[in-house]
């Protein structure tokens, strides 16, 4: 196949599927940063539109964007656009001969296919947009089944799929390169994974999670709350070493009650490394231990290439923390206790999302970048109670709704400093996140408003699976 090397004016096209809206832009912003690239959008971009026409790449950027990315569908060489048939083929006439040549000479096989965003047509209806064609001057020969380029017309009749306008709002054509990796949302899909939990998660926001966070071949990534690793197989899909820690004993062991219906115990074999061998990559998995998050256990040091994590919310999981408010009595030096267990106490998801950023803080490698959901009651909600650190810069905050009153925000940090680096010893996070805004608040709002909706007084055990 003919490359981009020698050729001027290029501009692509990306196709976006159109869910999980808010998450698309840093996807797309994240790979093209690990090119070394900056995003650069044509006139008139719209964030929410389908359709994203990019500048200043070479065909190398679009295939390394598309052989990650779970927002794209299709990307294109775009060779011309207008908002009528008549200004698309004005803007095609225009269009650099050299550019065209080498994917239209008598030897190549072509196919061009037909694809209407919010609309349906009809098969004849399609032949005719391919006739009106006719006036780019294809010289090689029609292959249906496997041809050597294939070009595309795309027409976007808008999003409202209850005002369909008669013509489209804008139309594209352009020769495909590449489709993204919406397949691994169901080739991954939990409902066929060796090894789940109450909240494993979705193979789609795991994917999306490790491109937020720049994941990479050879790069080390830790989940302190590991749960059944679900994070942890998607980074080790983009060629990362994985490990991470939860309290949970039974489930780091892959020990106690199974999560699926038809099942009672968790069998021999149901564990995290099984699911990495699950997808082929047992080889990356490192390990991982029962350890407490707010509780120090690594060396002083610059470890992770990423820190990628789901912490609980004590909706369906606990928020747990071995401690104890009572008084201890610690035994008399040199006598030696047989067997100790440590109780457990209240983790405030304040204190969760504190303990997270000083952690990541610390044990981050500059330019390091750090995922995490944070849970928030929408009625309420403002950029302002996100939790900062003078070690990390904010680069994304984008919202997954989850009922008209709860929501959770996928927060995207990268390291800019080292805290031995700071002024004033940087070990508290934002003191804006208090803990009535964080773990007592969010629980109280969110039964509260799930009471209201359901016309029932107490839905705690059902909402946490007791």
């Amino acid at each position: 196949m003919a490359t981009s090397s020698g050729r001027s004016c290029l501009q692509y096209l990306l196709h976006l599927a159109q869910d999980n809206l808010d998450f698309r832009l840093p996807e797309i912003k994240a790979l093209l940063a690990l090119r070394g690239k900056p995003f650069h959008s044509c006139k008139n971009f719209k964030e929410k539109s389908p359709f994203w026409c990019l500048n200043g790449l070479v065909e190398e950027d679009v295939r390394s964007i598309m052989a990650r990315s779970v927002c794209a569908k299709s990307a294109f060489e775009l060779w011309g656009h207008g908002r009528t048939h008549s200004e698309l083929r004005t803007s095609l006439l225009n269009y650099p001969s050299e550019n065209m040549s080498p994917f239209m000479h008598k030897d190549s096989t072509y196919r061009i296919n037909v694809y209407t965003f919010n609309k349906t047509l009809q098969f004849a209806e399609r032949i005719k947009r391919i006739d009106a064609m006719e006036y780019l001057q294809f010289e090689g020969t029609v292959n249906l089944k496997n041809p050597q380029h294939i070009f595309c017309l795309l027409e976007d009749y808008g999003t409202d799929p209850n005002n369909i306008p008669e013509h489209p709002d804008y139309i594209y054509f352009g020769r495909w390169i590449a489709d993204g990796q919406r397949e691994l949302i169901q080739s991954h899909s939990v409902k066929n994974r060796h090894f789940i939990g109450n909240t494993s998660m979705d193979a789609g926001l795991s994917f999306i999670m490790a491109n937020h966070a720049r994941v990479k071949e050879n790069d080390l990534v830790f989940d302190p709350f590991v749960g059944t690793g679900s994070l942890l197989v998607a980074c080790s899909h983009f060629g990362a070493y994985v490990c991470g820690t939860d309290i949970d004993y039974n489930t780091i062991h892959g020990k106690g009650r199974s999560s699926r219906k038809s099942q009672k115990w968790r069998g021999p074999d149901e564990n995290i490394r099984a699911n990495l061998r699950q997808y082929g990559t047992e080889k990356m998995y490192l390990d991982v231990m029962v350890s407490d998050a707010s509780k120090p256990v690594w060396r002083e040091a610059a470890l992770f290439d990423a820190i990628i994590t789901d912490p609980p919310y004590g909706i369906r999981e606990s928020t747990r923390r071995t401690g104890s408010n009572k008084e201890i009595t610690k035994p008399t030096e040199g006598i030696y206790v047989e067997s100790h267990v440590p109780v457990s106490q209240a983790y405030h998801l304040s204190d969760i999302f504190t303990d997270l950023l000083n952690f990541s803080a610390h044990h981050l490698v500059m330019g390091g970048r750090l995922v995490y959901w944070l849970p928030v009651y929408r009625p309420e909600y403002c950029d302002e109670m996100v939790p900062l650190h003078p070690c990390l810069q904010l680069i994304s905050n984008c919202e997954q709704t989850l009922s008209s009153h709860t929501s959770r925000r996928l927060i995207t940090m990268e390291k800019i400093k080292n805290p031995e680096d700071l002024d004033t010893l940087a070990n508290v996070a934002d003191p804006r996140f208090s803990p009535y805004q964080g773990h007592n608040a969010f629980r109280e709002k969110y039964f509260s408003g799930l009471n209201k909706r359901c016309g029932k007084e107490d839905h705690r055990s059902a909402v946490n699976g007791d």
